[in-house]
């Protein structure tokens, strides 16, 4: 098990998180390539309907991806998210959890974000992650993860 840095964000809402949570809370942290776009918005909304369940086992969401906040307030606006989006514009947090990756596409390699999710305890311990996420049934999986800590 890794631990993290205490990081401090600017995200949506025009909030500053903290990772670890200030608020003693488990942190689900889920990387993501890119606002508005089909795989992205089917996640951000698995999450979102399932937010509740989340609060209820003491847990707080942020989605990460390089987009600008502009850019994050829109998306989440027209998603009804109920919780925020990080901005991580220089990519600092996306390194610093490896999701920032050589990815191949038709042939094509290029540095990008690689879909990962990570469960942070309190004390910055990761007790869960999960690289190279499936959209799929990914969102009830995490939260299996949440609800059994």
């Amino acid at each position: 098990m890794s631990k993290v840095q205490t990081t401090n964000c600017k995200a949506t809402s025009n909030l500053n998180v903290s990772i670890p949570d200030a608020k003693g809370r488990n942190i689900v942290l889920y990387f993501y390539p890119k606002d508005a776009t089909s795989g992205c918005t089917l996640e951000g909304q698995d999450f979102r309907d399932n937010h509740q369940a989340f609060v209820d086992a003491n847990c707080v969401i942020y989605g990460v991806s390089k987009d600008s906040m502009a850019s994050h307030e829109k998306f989440k606006k027209n998603q009804s998210f109920p919780f925020e989006l990080i901005a991580d514009e220089d990519g600092t947090l996306c390194e610093a959890f490896g999701a920032w990756q050589l990815k191949s596409r038709n042939g094509e390699e290029k540095m990008g974000i690689v879909r990962s999710t990570f469960i942070i305890d309190a004390n910055g311990d990761i007790l869960k992650s999960w690289d190279k996420v499936a959209v799929g049934a990914h969102v009830e999986e995490v939260l299996a993860a949440v609800q059994s800590l």
